[in-house]
């Protein structure tokens, strides 16, 4: 839920939020972000290690961070998020602050304060960016709902039971459930 107020904000306001205070900056506007479950906070760790130790194993260039990592998606100053996880396989695209650009890979884990952004406005926002591939792991559905915008934009939705390929590493399999 966008916070109330008429001003547009930018990179600017979004640098300088109080301390400990997390919100994403889309089109101008904050949103509020919860702090996340511990299942939510599991999942994160153990994608990251999963992805990191792939990347790691294979000799990658790859990088992956979770959040609380800014997102400047279209190097425009009005759209920051925090991916919950974060692919960038451009090193030219990290800086100081972060990412300033799409990254490859982006996973966003459900929280019910998330729920209507994960799946509404985020998956317009990484498909007009250049996201290569965007997962929204539902803990409460129980399921994981794929992007895979390279091959197609239609989603493809996979029980936390079964392996889901990564689509930029087609030798990747994740199974949710073998992370709980």
């Amino acid at each position: 839920m966008p916070l109330p107020n008429e001003k547009v904000y930018t990179a600017e306001d979004y640098w300088n939020l109080p301390d400990g205070r997390r919100a994403e900056l889309i089109n101008g506007t904050f949103y509020n972000m919860a702090p996340p479950s511990r299942i939510h906070q599991k999942l994160s760790v153990q994608l990251c290690r999963i992805i990191g130790n792939y990347i790691e194993s294979h000799d990658g260039f790859c990088e992956v961070y979770s959040a609380p990592f800014a997102v400047n998606l279209n190097s425009d100053d009005k759209i920051y998020v925090e991916p919950d996880i974060s692919v960038i396989c451009d090193s030219e695209k990290l800086t100081e602050h972060g990412c300033n650009g799409a990254p490859d890979f982006i996973i966003e884990i459900v929280s019910p304060s998330s729920l209507k952004m994960d799946y509404g406005e985020k998956i317009v926002l990484y498909q007009n960016a250049g996201v290569r591939e965007y997962w929204i792991v539902d803990p409460a559905k129980q399921q994981t709902t794929m992007y895979y915008y390279e091959a197609d934009i239609t989603p493809v939705i996979f029980a936390f039971n079964q392996p889901i390929v990564v689509g930029i590493y087609k030798d990747l399999s994740i199974t949710i459930e073998d992370l709980l």
